[in-house]
C-alpha cells in the first residue's frame, strides 16, 4: 500500500463502506470511520492473532500485511484500505503445515510469553520478501521496529537468519490463505462468500440456512443458573419488552442480534472482556416460546479462539403487588477459555449478568434506553461488584459493619 486511502468530509461517528480482502477471502461491510484495522481484523473477523500492544505504533505487535507492506494496523483506520489486500499471520501457515518462519522461530525458541510473535513474524516475512540477500549482521538493526520484553532478540535473530540462509532466492509466500476470517460479521455488514468460510463456523453462517435444531450435551451443565428479580414496572410494560425481540436482545449485557432467519431463529453474538481477554460468541438462538409473559430459548455460539457455549433459557415474568417478578433460570455449557474461570466464578458472573438483564428490562419498560447492543459485557466490572458484595457480607458477618474493630 503506497498511501492510505484518504476519506473525505466524513465524521469520526460515520459509517463508511468498506471493501477489501484478508488472507484471500473477499470482506464487504460498512465499518465506522474511527475503527482501526487492528479492532475490526479481531473484533469484528476474529483474526485474534493480530496483537495490539501500545496503540501508538511503537511496539510493533499489530504489523499486518497491508498490498504487501508491513503496517502498523493500529495506525491505520479501515476505511483507509478499502480495495487493499490484508495479510495476517494466521495466513503464514497452519499446526499441520507450519511456514519456514514459524519452524524456524519455534526451532530457535524465538519466542517465551509469545505476545511479540506475530509482529515478529510478519515483520521478518516483510523483510525476507523484499530483501531475500540480507547478511545477519543488519538483521538487529531491520527487526528493532518490533519490541520483545522476554527473549533478549538472539533467538529471534538465529530464527530470522536460519531462514534467510536457506532462501537466498525469495521467502516461501504465506500457505494457509483462503478460509482465514473465522467470522467476518458485524451488525451491518458481512463477509462476501459464505464456502470460504471453515465448516465450523460456515454451518452456523450461511445467509439462508440455520440448524435443524440446537441439541444440547448430555450430562450436567456447566453452570446452572436460576434468578427471581423484582421489577418496579407493571407486568403490562414487562411484556411490552420480553414480546420484543430487538427490545429484549438490547437488554442482555454484551448481546447484540444480528439478523432474524425466520420460524423463531435469530443470528446474533454476545461480546464478554475480562481484561485484555475479549470473547465474541457468535452463533444461532431458537425461540422455543414466545409471549409477553414467558419466553423460552435454545442458543449456541462458537468464540473463534475455539471456546463454545450452548444454553437453553427460560424467563417468566409474574405480576405482584409491587410490580413484577422476573425469573430467568438456564443451563448452560461452555468449552474453551471462559470454561476455565471455573464453575463457581463463571456461575457468579454469569447470574450477575441476568441480574442486570432484569434491570434493563426495568428501566426498558419504564421508557429508559438500554445497554447499546455493542458494548461488552465487562467481566471484571461484574467481578469487582461481586468482591464489594461479599466483602460487605463478610462485614456483616463479623459484626463490624465497616467500623474500626478497635473502638
Amino acid at each position: 500500500m503506497s498511501r492510505p486511502r484518504i476519506v473525505e468530509h466524513t465524521s469520526a461517528s460515520d459509517m463508511v463502506s468498506v471493501e477489501f480482502r484478508v488472507n484471500g477471502t473477499p470482506i464487504s461491510f460498512s465499518v465506522s470511520a474511527r475503527m482501526t484495522l487492528a479492532d475490526v481484523l479481531r473484533d469484528q473477523l476474529g483474526l485474534t492473532g493480530t496483537h495490539i500492544g501500545c496503540e501508538h505504533g511503537v511496539c510493533g505487535m499489530c504489523t499486518v500485511l497491508v498490498d504487501g507492506e508491513a503496517s502498523r494496523s493500529c495506525l491505520i483506520f479501515a476505511c483507509q484500505v478499502d480495495g487493499s489486500e490484508i495479510t495476517t499471520v494466521e495466513a503464514l501457515g497452519n499446526p499441520q503445515d507450519l511456514h519456514p518462519l514459524q519452524e524456524s522461530f519455534s526451532r530457535h525458541h524465538g519466542l517465551q510469553c509469545g505476545f511479540c510473535t506475530p509482529g515478529f513474524l510478519m515483520s521478518s516475512y516483510d523483510l525476507l520478501d523484499h530483501e531475500p540477500g540480507i547478511q545477519r549482521d543488519d538483521l538487529a538493526k531491520e527487526l528493532s521496529g518490533v519490541l520483545c520484553r522476554c527473549t533478549g532478540y538472539r533467538n529471534i535473530i538465529d530464527a530470522v537468519d536460519d531462514v534467510a540462509c536457506e532462501n537466498r532466492e525469495g521467502i516461501p509466500g504465506p500457505k494457509n490463505l483462503g478460509c482465514q476470517t473465522l467470522i467476518g460479521r458485524s451488525p451491518i455488514g458481512m463477509i462476501g462468500s459464505i464456502d470460504q468460510l471453515p465448516p465450523a463456523v460456515a454451518s452456523e453462517t450461511d445467509d439462508h440456512l440455520h440448524p435443524d435444531e440446537i441439541r444440547l450435551p448430555k450430562g450436567e451443565p456447566t453452570i446452572n443458573i436460576d434468578v427471581t428479580s423484582s421489577l418496579q414496572s407493571p407486568l403490562k410494560d414487562v411484556g411490552r419488552v420480553l414480546s420484543d425481540i430487538h427490545l429484549l436482545a438490547r437488554c442482555l449485557p454484551g448481546a447484540e442480534l444480528i439478523e432474524e432467519l425466520g420460524d423463531g431463529w435469530y443470528r446474533g453474538r454476545v461480546r464478554l472482556a475480562l481484561g485484555p481477554i475479549k470473547l465474541s460468541f457468535y452463533g444461532t438462538v431458537h425461540l422455543l416460546v414466545h409471549q409477553s409473559d414467558w419466553v423460552h430459548a435454545l442458543g449456541q455460539g462458537n468464540d473463534p479462539s475455539g471456546g463454545r457455549a450452548q444454553a437453553e433459557i427460560e424467563i417468566r415474568a409474574i405480576a405482584d403487588d409491587r410490580g413484577t417478578r422476573l425469573r430467568a433460570s438456564a443451563r448452560v455449557f461452555l468449552v474453551g477459555r471462559i470454561a476455565g474461570f471455573g464453575r463457581s466464578l463463571s456461575g457468579d458472573v454469569s447470574q450477575r449478568m441476568f441480574e442486570e438483564f432484569a434491570a434493563a428490562v426495568d428501566a426498558t419498560a419504564r421508557g429508559e434506553e438500554a445497554m447499546p447492543s455493542y458494548k461488552s459485557a465487562s467481566v471484571f466490572r461484574i467481578l469487582l461488584s461481586l468482591l464489594g458484595k461479599r466483602l460487605g457480607w463478610l462485614r456483616r458477618s463479623s459484626g463490624t459493619s465497616g467500623s474500626d474493630p478497635r473502638q
